[in-house]
């Protein structure tokens, strides 16, 4: 999928189950309760995002210290903003991880090495609403009571989540076998045509490298960076909790009393959800989810209201930031180069 193609779905998804929520869900009252929105608050949302996007910063900053490498902490706030739109235009988010790697290579950092990086950023946020998500499911049953679509949701995402797992185990601990598992699959994509017969030895020695370079790199986050990645799983979760106060605030706004637990709780049941849906950015499922789960916590009436401006403020500001970050960066080619094919780093070697 192309960035245009994948920027236009996100778009164009989020607009119209958008416009159906609230359509289906406001009525006169909720009219009356957005009269009467206590604007301060909203301000206090905005400062809440600013201080979300710092700790973010500085989680990514400490996790490509304790990979023994060094950025500048604003370039961390660009590459988790271009994060979020390489999230926004691809299925099950898969595209914010290649745009983070290909601009680290450019900072110097090796590929492989990046890609431990990345993936361990992502990880420790798996991690967190990991365990999370059962706690909330004992304290606050109620979330997904009688929601069949959500439950099937929830159950859909913990087997694959368990699977991934699985996998990322054996690249650590069976690193022969994944390799094995890689040559097989690059096979499988010559045979489809994907992949030319010419270009298969190459393929399957950078795929053989990679594997290597990501091994190595990723054990230094428990050796000799294990005091930065420390640091850096701590800050993940003051971030957590930083953005997931929005929501509380925002329904404070409104005017409503509510159990900052309770929403907590539904937030990270909603994200860990959002984490693997395979339309781009999650756009859809995220409005229309955010609505059936956030009705827990205020009245029907206003869920649709909540969901789009919690979406709002904790996606679509960060994905914009992330679009512009790219066009100024790269242009629309050069963000389709490094979604296609990671060109802007050569075969070559580990630096």
């Amino acid at each position: 999928m192309s960035v245009r193609k994948g920027l236009a779905l996100f778009i164009g998804l989020s607009f119209i189950v958008s416009f159906i929520v609230l359509m289906s869900s406001m009525d006169l009252n909720t009219m009356d309760i957005l009269s009467r929105v206590d604007i301060r608050k909203l301000g206090y949302v905005f400062l809440l995002l600013f201080l979300s996007w710092c700790l973010d910063a500085y989680k990514l900053y400490s996790v490509v210290a304790a990979a023994g490498e060094r950025i500048p902490y604003k370039f961390a706030f660009l590459l988790n903003w271009l994060r979020y739109f390489g999230c926004a235009i691809t299925p099950m988010q898969s595209g914010g991880g290649p745009f983070q790697v290909y601009f680290l290579y450019k900072s110097g950092i090796p590929i492989g090495k990046g890609v431990a990086i990345t993936l361990v950023s992502t990880l420790m946020t798996l991690l967190q609403i990991g365990i999370i998500v059962p706690v909330a499911l004992m304290y606050e049953p109620s979330i997904i009571k009688g929601k069949l679509l959500l439950k099937g949701a929830l159950y859909y995402v913990i087997v694959f989540v368990m699977i991934s797992w699985v996998i990322i185990a054996l690249s650590l601990l069976r690193p022969s076998l994944m390799k094995k598992l890689s040559g097989a699959f690059i096979l499988l994509l010559n045979r489809w045509g994907i992949v030319k017969k010419k270009k298969l030895l190459k393929f399957v020695r950078r795929a053989y490298r990679e594997i290597d370079n990501y091994n190595r790199n990723f054990q230094l986050f428990f050796t000799t960076g294990l005091k930065k990645f420390i640091l850096a799983f701590l800050v993940s979760w003051l971030q957590m909790i930083v953005l997931f106060s929005i929501l509380p605030l925002l329904i404070w706004s409104f005017g409503f009393d509510v159990s900052y637990m309770g929403s907590f709780f539904a937030q990270a049941l909603l994200m860990f959800i959002l984490y693997f849906v395979p339309t781009p950015g999650a756009s859809g499922v995220a409005e229309g989810g955010g609505t059936a789960i956030f009705a827990f916590l205020v009245p029907w009436n206003m869920a649709g209201v909540l969901a789009v401006t919690w979406r709002f403020f904790t996606e679509y500001l960060s994905i914009a930031m992330g679009a512009l970050t790219a066009v100024v960066l790269l242009g629309w080619r050069g963000a389709e180069q490094v979604l296609g094919d990671y060109s802007g780093c050569d075969d070559g070697e580990e630096k």
